[in-house]
């Protein structure tokens, strides 16, 4: 009973019998109507017939022939009683012979539409003149119809003198019929148009009754069924949604819905993994660090013991540098499990590059590097987490010692402001098709950034177009090849259109694509390869912003082109056995948790160079 399907079927029934009841009443109605006006318009016509069919023997006063025809025309079945009343009310001729000469009531039967007012009417219409009565309560009705004789001249310049001109009416002419056809007809369709409507109520309620089964019982058992699944914990189960109405997209909402929630509960188990990872860290730094130490210590001890003995000192030497190199990378792994949401003040930057050089002072005159400081000394205190960014700047001059080598050389550090358009500063973070679906790709980087990814067709080949996230930039990777003709893209989860059908590219007229950045406004690209107009209207309308621009330069070896795309890569090193691949990889989250980039310009044999951006104000 309180299924929704029955609810339906209930308040369709009950429509329908509404309905339905109304239609045969009127119907029946109707019909009743157009009976008894075809019997009014018959007993009207036998009424002339009659009135016309004596006149002459009226005008010579042929008693007996009147009589005759009177009696035969009322002889017919649905004729009841035909009188002819002269206008004092008496009754002249009838077919039932004990009426003759009898006076009639003038304020009953047909006598009263003429007599009910002071004088007599002498004109009425056909509906004034008809009345329809029965005898008694249980007997057939009647219908009785009145048809005035009115004064001719023929009649008052006759022999016999028997009206005068001055008459109009000389009497009437009452018709009875009787509607016991009529009222059977009647009945007989009150009974067909009640199995009318019990045959159209039940037919209407069993089709009815299918379609709700079929297009509401069994999607609503089937979404029951889904959230059951769902609730045990069974993200995987899917809902069938091959229909189109509000329940197909109710069952692919539903699915779209448990793909989430198992992204989300992947996302989550990987979060605690890494947050387990983090523990483990420091478990690890904690727990072999002490090991680690006394190994060092004494492995440094007996190194100094045994000077004499050349053979044990080089077994010495390799246990205490890679006892150093453990303890390296324990700390790194620690600084790469432990990063966190900044926690941004007003700083100097100049004040933090001092403290980071201090640090590393040591390192650097060992390996007789030498520093080269050229400083913007205008330079506004900036936004940032000090600790955070102090750690950057001692991992990049660490490692620009490390390019130098023993040999010696230099590392220029210089500081400038900069007002930069976001063209080519501004990262894409989130990124969303109109129905709210996130087209952010964090296991496709492009330059280590998340790529956004789109589903792309070409020549009627599918494929994905991964997206340069960078403003400007123009890296874009894709899976099908494109022969210059602009691409169709959409959402990968959904296949909404991403194009707008009103916007042709300012540059090439190709068709434009866009895509909701949140709080953002709109992203627009061209959809034609090796076309690089980009617009992002919310962020050019803010215009230029301060950065503060950070150079590290070294004197070393540099890094190998091929190297260049992996060097951000989290255990990626060109250091071989001397790196962990885990300092770039801190140094790249740092600052892009600052809303900052950083860039490396290097070549083999000349050196490289770090370049920093950071925002004066968030």
């Amino acid at each position: 009973m309180n299924k929704i399907g029955f609810k339906l079927i209930l308040a369709v029934g009950i429509t329908t019998v509404i309905s339905i009841g109304v239609y045969s009443f009127f119907m029946v109605r109707s019909i009743s109507g157009g009976l008894e006006g075809e019997v009014e318009r018959h007993a009207n016509q036998l009424s002339e017939t009659v009135k016309y069919g004596t006149r002459y023997d009226m005008l010579f006063n042929q008693r007996d022939r009147i009589h005759e025809l009177v009696r035969n025309m009322a002889a017919q079945p649905s004729i009841n009683r035909i009188r002819v009343l002269n206008k004092s009310g008496e009754v002249v001729y009838s077919s039932r012979e004990e009426d003759i000469g009898q006076m009639v009531d003038k304020q009953a039967e047909a006598c009263y539409a003429c007599h009910a007012a002071d004088k007599p009417l002498e004109r009425l219409s056909i509906e004034d003149r008809t009345r329809i009565y029965r005898v008694h309560a249980d007997s057939t009705r009647f219908l009785g119809i009145i048809n005035p004789i009115y004064n001719e001249p023929s009649c008052w310049e006759a022999s016999c003198h028997e009206h005068d001109q001055g008459q109009t009416v000389l009497g009437v002419l009452d018709v009875v019929m009787s509607l016991e056809d009529v009222d059977q007809r009647i009945r007989q369709s009150e009974i067909e148009m009640l199995i009318f409507a019990v045959v159209a109520i039940v037919v209407l309620s069993f089709i009815v009754a299918v379609f709700v089964e079929r297009w509401v019982d069994w999607p609503v058992r089937d979404l029951l069924s889904a959230t059951e699944e769902v609730a045990s914990g069974n993200l995987s189960h899917t809902i069938p949604a091959k229909r189109s109405d509000e329940l197909g997209l109710l069952a692919r909402s539903f699915n779209h819905m448990t793909a989430k929630l198992s992204e989300a509960r992947l996302q989550l188990f990987q979060s605690d993994k890494m947050a387990s990872l983090g523990r483990l860290a420091a478990g690890v730094a904690h727990e072999i660090n002490n090991p680690l130490t006394g190994v060092l210590t004494y492995s440094s001890f007996l190194l100094k013991r045994t000077q004499d003995r050349p053979e044990i000192q080089e077994d010495l030497k390799v246990i205490v540098r890679e006892t150093l190199r453990s303890r390296e990378i324990v700390k790194s792994l620690l600084d790469f499990a432990r990063q966190s949401v900044p926690k941004k003040t007003e700083a100097d930057i100049h004040e933090i590059l001092d403290r980071a050089q201090a640090v590393v002072e040591n390192q650097l005159s060992l390996n007789k590097v030498r520093v080269v400081r050229q400083l913007d000394s205008s330079l506004p205190r900036i936004t940032v987490d000090s600790n955070q960014m102090q750690q950057v700047f001692i991992n990049l001059l660490v490692n620009a010692a490390d390019a130098i080598g023993r040999n010696g050389g230099t590392i220029t550090v210089q500081t400038s402001l900069l007002c930069l358009s976001p063209y080519g500063m501004l990262n894409i973070r989130k990124a969303q098709c109109p129905k709210r679906h996130n087209l952010i790709d964090n296991e496709f980087k492009i330059d280590g950034r998340a790529a956004v990814k789109l589903r792309m067709v070409s020549n009627e080949e599918e494929g994905f177009l991964y997206l340069d996230p960078l403003y400007g930039s123009h890296h874009h990777r894709q899976t099908v090849a494109a022969d210059g003709e602009p691409l169709q893209l959409s959402c990968p989860q959904c296949h909404t259109s991403l194009m707008d059908p009103e916007k042709k590219c300012p540059v090439c007229s190709a068709p434009v694509f866009r895509f909701d950045i949140p709080g953002k406004g709109q992203f627009e690209n061209c959809s034609r390869k090796g076309c690089e107009w980009q617009r992002w209207a919310a962020v050019d309308e803010e215009g230029h912003k301060d950065y503060v621009e950070i150079r590290v330069q070294d004197s070393g070896c540099g890094i190998p082109k091929e190297d260049l795309p992996r060097i951000f890569e989290p255990f990626f090193s060109s250091k071989g056995q001397k790196g962990t691949g885990l300092g770039l990889s801190v140094i790249w989250g740092i600052i892009d948790n600052h809303n900052g980039s950083i860039t490396v310009q290097s070549e083999g044999g000349k050196g490289t160079t770090f370049t920093i951006r950071l925002p004066v104000k968030e």
